[in-house]
């Protein structure tokens, strides 16, 4: 969306990475090779199955190369997004599925292979969790270069023309962003994407602000004009007069003493004023952001989503691989916690390695912990990898959308299995590792008195269960003004689980999207819980509001929102006494 005052444009977009940008723009060309589909003669079949198949192989090799280079010029981090583009290049069905489109429809490899991307496309949309949703891109990113190294369209690294460089472009891929010029490209703005892309990730992991969601701003007659990048709202200014200039100059200023700020501060401990300790975590979906979380005042990691290595894939992963992979994540971490939970995936976050019928309602299907009951085999590897992680550091595993006592002594069960298991072929591992469950339905908070005395933690996600306890599906847009993380239901939901787990003497985490958000903080921190887990951007701020109040308050602020009928009145109520309460104290 732009809106236009004089010679200056103003767009909106989705804030991707936050921080403030004023430079020029440099609009490169990333946009899908133009390719048609057309006929071909049945004799010339197997020339165009042949034209794939070395096009993929090339690919490959241009990517192998990339990674080769990335790792001696910069170490091996953040290469596992490279690592996942060459894993879908491996998996066969993308050559198999588009061969047969070649053979059944008669046409270019080219048009096949657009063929294959749109069914992808299809079954991608239909997933409701937003992060997965989004592995699109992925498959996106691996077909388009493919068709350009079949249209002969190389693709050069992005190089900036001059300094202070916000790049734009239709979309930028992981390989895009970590061979770029960091000391030259300050920004990057994409017509595509999303927060939790890869691309949006290494941005954050890199401190480079970034918005997507602007169309057709990779324009070329945008190149080279003068533009501000708020990172923080969303927001690209191109042309800027004087006067918006100045001010986010002041701003990008402001911002930045103030990051500074919090950073110096993410050392200190996240104590209240009156001395109560709750732990701040990070929210993660591959090792690379583990340093992240530590540099922002993390004390580990609290959620650790696992299903990035289960995508893409048509084979469900070895032990030895994810045991790997949970090693790299913890090594990143040390000496920190890290709570790794099982696969949550299935239904809606279907995974080609699982042989599952579509299902009508997959937010209330074969998903989470009843799809990994349903395939014990392969859920004991991941356990038995999580297992011998353990011995190396602390590991909690977090069993996903449990609903009663019977999903909870299952899961247990194959758990000691898994154990007996390591035990017999002398493999260590922590025997006392503590084994939790996510609390995001709404019958785990009713059964929360039962559940907390099998469970060694409760983490709630509060995202799934606002969804389940409100009704509302929270990617449709026409309800989004009835997914209200303050209704009273909510709250009271929370604080019956508080009060089952520490009358259990068990911890009560949270790990949903209200931890991060400094408006919810009165009130998860007046209901006693005892642990914070969140993107790791939004740890500094939550760390400063935790010292600049007391347990003691925040729990009178609490008490006081239940006596409140509507989640606006609760809003209205909290704002009012951050101003008061915790605005100012210990830095």
């Amino acid at each position: 969306m732009a809106s236009v005052k004089n010679d200056m444009r103003l767009f909106s977009g989705i804030a991707m990475s936050p921080g403030i940008a004023v430079g020029r723009l440099q609009v490169v060309d990333r946009q899908s090779p133009a390719v048609e589909a057309y006929s071909v003669e049945h004799e010339c079949i197997d020339a165009e199955i042949e034209r794939l198949r070395s096009a993929i192989e090339q690919t490959r090799s241009e990517l192998e190369a990339i990674r080769t280079r990335l790792a001696e010029n910069a170490g091996s981090d953040h290469l596992i997004f490279i690592e996942t583009h060459l894993l879908i290049m491996s998996d066969d069905r993308l050559f198999s599925e588009s061969a047969a489109i070649i053979e059944s429809a008669r046409i270019n490899a080219e048009g096949a292979l657009r063929r294959t991307l749109h069914k992808y496309r299809e079954f991608f949309a239909g997933i409701e969790d937003a992060y997965l949703r989004e592995r699109i891109s992925d498959v996106e990113a691996v077909v388009e270069r493919i068709l350009r190294t079949m249209t002969g369209q190389v693709q050069a690294p992005i190089s900036a023309e001059h300094g202070q460089t916000i790049v734009v472009a239709h979309d930028l891929m992981p390989a895009d962003v970590l061979q770029m010029d960091k000391t030259r490209i300050i920004g990057m703005v994409t017509e595509a994407g999303g927060r939790t892309t890869h691309a949006a990730i290494l941005a954050r992991a890199f401190r480079l602000p970034a918005v997507a969601g602007i169309d057709d701003v990779a324009d070329l007659a945008y190149d080279h004009a003068p533009a501000i990048l708020d990172g923080s709202s969303g927001t690209l200014i191109l042309n800027p007069d004087q006067a918006t200039f100045r001010r986010y100059l002041k701003l990008k200023q402001r911002y930045e003493y103030d990051e500074q700020a919090l950073l110096k501060s993410a050392a200190l401990p996240s104590l209240t004023l009156d001395g109560h300790r709750i732990e701040l975590k990070g929210n993660v979906e591959v090792p690379e952001e583990g340093a992240f979380v530590l540099s922002h005042g993390g004390e580990g990691v609290g959620l650790y989503r696992t299903e990035m290595l289960f995508m893409n894939r048509l084979e469900m992963p070895e032990e030895d691989e994810q045991y790997r992979i949970y090693s790299a994540m913890q090594q990143a971490v040390a000496p920190h916690p890290l709570t790794i939970r099982t696969l949550d995936a299935g239904g809606d976050k279907l995974l080609a390695g699982i042989p599952l019928s579509v299902e009508q309602n997959p937010a209330m299907g074969m998903r989470a912990i009843r799809l990994a009951l349903a395939m014990p085999d392969e859920f004991k590897k991941q356990l038995r990898a999580i297992l011998r992680v353990s011995i190396n550091g602390p590991t909690r595993i977090m069993f996903p959308m449990i609903s009663g006592l019977d999903e909870l002594r299952r899961a247990r069960a194959l758990l000691d299995e898994a154990k007996e298991e390591l035990a017999t072929a002398g493999i260590p591992f922590d025997g006392d590792i503590q084994a939790g469950i996510m609390v995001e339905i709404p019958s785990a908070v009713t059964l929360a008195d039962l559940l907390a005395r099998e469970a060694d933690f409760f983490s709630v996600g509060t995202n799934d269960l606002i969804q389940y306890s409100l009704a509302v599906d929270r990617s449709n847009e026409q309800l989004a003004p009835m997914y209200q993380p303050l209704h009273p239901a909510v709250l009271r939901s929370l604080r019956r689980v508080v009060e089952a787990a520490h009358r259990a003497g068990i911890p009560a985490c949270i790990c949903g999207e209200m931890a991060g958000d400094p408006l919810f903080l009165p009130i998860l921190l007046g209901l006693g819980f005892d642990e914070l887990s969140m993107n790791a951007t939004s740890i500094p701020r939550v760390k400063q509001m935790v010292r600049r109040c007391s347990r003691e308050r925040a729990a009178e602020i609490a008490n006081a929102c239940f006596s409140f009928a509507t989640a606006a009145e609760i809003e209205a109520f909290l704002k009012q006494q951050i101003a008061i309460h915790f605005q100012t104290g210990r830095e």
